[in-house]
């Protein structure tokens, strides 16, 4: 196995256990069980619990980047927005555990760096495509743009979180149609 297979699964592991279990009780014995590899391994390819998670976050957000911004493709800035919440909701339907990892863990003052990283990256996305829209005449000339890309992002994943746990059989379409009901009736 390569180091990088060996990375994703100790990654793997430990976002199930993190979200199962939050950061400070989650030990690297259990994420090193869990992912089948050696306590040892962890630490060859990490050095730390804090320098795994702090990968596993860059790591992540990277791929919750990549998903926001191939999503935000589309004639209209508008549909581009709706894009991004659909790309969004199936990035956390795949990755479920990431979604609860961010809306638990991710705002302690260690993870400044990974927050920084979400704002630019992730956030970065919706804030450009709702610049565009404003620019576009789509949306209110007065708009902020920063709060209100935040807030989608945050609407989206804790609506993720919560649909994945008590209506698992609602397709996302539906709640897709429902937060875009929602986005475009407030933002314009």
């Amino acid at each position: 196995m390569s180091r990088a297979d060996t990375r994703l699964k100790v990654f793997g592991a430990a976002i199930e256990l993190i979200a199962e279990q939050g950061y400070s009780a989650t030990t690297v014995e259990a994420i090193a069980e869990r992912a089948g590899v050696a306590k040892g391994t962890v630490f060859y390819n990490f050095g730390s619990k804090e320098a795994l998670f702090a990968a596993l976050l860059e790591h992540s957000i990277g791929r919750l980047s990549e998903a926001l911004a191939e999503a935000a493709e589309g004639e209209r800035p508008l549909d581009r927005l709706d894009a991004v919440v659909l790309g969004q909701l199936r990035f956390f339907e795949q990755y479920g555990p990431f979604a609860r990892v961010l809306l638990a863990e991710m705002w302690r003052t260690a993870w400044q760096e990974a927050v920084t990283q979400l704002r630019e990256r992730a956030l970065g996305v919706y804030a450009r495509v709702l610049r565009e829209a404003v620019a576009a005449g789509e949306l209110r000339a007065d708009l902020d743009v920063e709060t209100a890309a935040t807030a989608v992002f945050g609407m989206v994943l804790t609506v993720s979180i919560e649909r994945r746990v008590t209506r698992p059989d609602q397709p996302i379409e539906r709640t897709h149609e429902t937060l875009v009901d929602l986005l475009r009736g407030r933002l314009r």
